[in-house]
């Protein structure tokens, strides 16, 4: 929505919002539904059970389609080769390893540059795609592989879970769907085109909570699904005020999901939580089973896991996640970093879900999430010294050089010298000698589209040696 519309809609009185979201509702649902959604959702079923063997056959072809499309119809691509070729450079285009990895920076630059010739993007879809800075990413794509994309998204973020999308649902996400300047209810807007009720993430403070959670039950709500630092506080007011809530399940996306927040939520909405992430790129997305193993959709793209020189990381280690879409062939992005990292399992296994998609370890999130040590390794989910003996309600470090970390405290009932110097503590055993500052905050603030991130490095380029420390010490660490 650009801006003057922004502001328009902003003036609207609060019904009136409702009406303008449902007529978007339904736009969308004409884009993104057809008759063909069930057969669609049927045969994404069919291709679970396929072998691994089945699935890489399928990739390569897919894969060979894509660079070949790439290399002869995007222009941006076209002109990479021949420049290439005028410098005598022979490296064939058949070979993924040969592509430069993508930067969203060039794609944010010159998003025209990446359509397939002879495609109108005025008659295509066209999604903005936030990120954390701020900077929207333009995309487009034929509704034909809106409409695949999804059913995908109904078989393997709807029906695993038991719900589909003809149920009432709610959604805490960053768009701007109530002024931000507002202090009073409704901090939503309902989505009849879509079923939907859109919780406003920036406006989610402590004081606004509980009319979120009357909010969900007076619309009869049955699944809810957003961020999982939001869906955590919405939890932890529904456990404090004694309000009793009977979902079907709640689906984090957007931002990692920590376990003591999977356990939180789980308890005050009396259901099971599951993990997705999905890029509005279509060039990656992950989906949680029943037995809490992470899932590759296959059909979304091929992925893989370097390290700082591009090179591919061994199994089991995390790496920068690259990804090269094999569903969106009107705008193809090949070798595009995602600036997320993620981890595979040391070992190729299947699931006991019996499903064939390959497994993730684990989404680590944002590469800035990540500390780095004077002694060149860098750690990941730090989350794990918030233990659930320690009297905190959420926190966030942020490391402001290589010898000073802060860590930001909400601090619970029964906050005390003991959990401060615990947390100190539990940060050099991981991370070294460095100065510890401890300070409790009321609030931590959110990014511009409502997101909270656990860790915050300011440490970057003057990072000793940075180029040279591979990801191989990477420790464990989620729109």
């Amino acid at each position: 929505m650009n801006d003057s519309l922004l502001r328009l809609y902003h003036q609207l009185p609060a019904p009136a919002r409702s009406v303008a979201a449902s007529l978007r509702g339904y736009y969308l649902r004409w884009w993104r539904y057809s008759r063909e959604t069930e057969r669609l959702v049927e045969e994404a079923f069919e291709r679970e059970r396929w072998s691994p063997e089945q699935w890489k056959a399928w990739q390569e072809e897919r894969l060979a389609y894509m660079l070949q499309r790439a290399a002869t119809k995007v222009p941006y691509y076209r002109e990479h080769w021949l420049e290439r070729r005028r410098r005598g450079d022979c490296a064939s285009w058949e070979v993924l390893e040969n592509w430069p990895v993508l930067k969203k920076e060039a794609l944010r630059a010159n998003p025209h540059g990446f359509v397939v010739e002879g495609n109108n993007t005025r008659w295509m879809f066209e999604e903005h795609t936030s990120g954390t800075t701020g900077t929207p990413l333009i995309l487009w794509c034929t509704r034909e592989v809106e409409r695949l994309w999804y059913a995908l998204t109904e078989a393997r973020w709807r029906r695993w879970y038991d719900i589909s999308r003809h149920d009432r649902w709610a959604i805490i996400g960053g768009q701007q769907v109530v002024p931000f300047a507002q202090q009073s209810p409704p901090f939503w807007v309902w989505n009849a085109g879509l079923k939907q009720l859109y919780l406003s993430a920036v406006h989610a403070k402590p004081d606004f909570l509980t009319h979120y959670l009357d909010a969900i039950r007076r619309y009869l709500i049955v699944y809810l699904y957003g961020y999982s630092s939001t869906l955590y506080w919405l939890a932890l007011q529904a456990l404090e005020t004694g309000v009793r809530l009977n979902l079907k399940v709640v689906i984090t996306n957007a931002e990692p999901l920590y376990d003591y927040q999977r356990e939180v939520i789980s308890r005050a909405f009396n259901c099971p939580v599951r993990e997705t992430y999905g890029l509005g790129e279509m060039a990656c997305a992950v989906s949680e089973c029943e037995h809490n193993k992470l899932h590759l959709w296959s059909e979304a793209g091929y992925v893989e896991l370097l390290d700082d020189q591009d090179q591919p990381v061994q199994r089991g280690e995390s790496g920068r996640l690259i990804c090269t879409g094999l569903l969106n062939d009107a705008m193809p992005l090949i070798r595009y970093e995602v600036k997320d990292m993620a981890q595979l399992p040391a070992v190729d296994t299947v699931c006991s879900c019996g499903r064939g998609l390959p497994l993730v370890e684990k989404i680590i999130g944002r590469l800035d999430d990540v500390l780095l040590t004077k002694d060149g390794r860098r750690i990941a989910l730090l989350d794990v010294i918030f233990g659930s003996h320690l009297h905190v309600r959420e926190a966030q470090i942020i490391q402001e050089s290589l010898d000073k970390i802060t860590v930001k405290v909400v601090p619970a009932d029964g906050w005390c010298e003991k959990d401060e110097q615990e947390i100190r503590s539990a940060l050099r055993q991981r991370v070294g000698e460095v100065e510890v500052a401890v300070e409790t905050v009321p609030e931590i603030e959110r990014t511009w589209a409502g997101k909270f991130r656990i860790m915050i490095s300011k440490v970057g380029s003057e990072f000793p040696n940075s180029n040279e420390h591979a990801l191989r010490h990477h420790h464990h660490m989620h729109s």
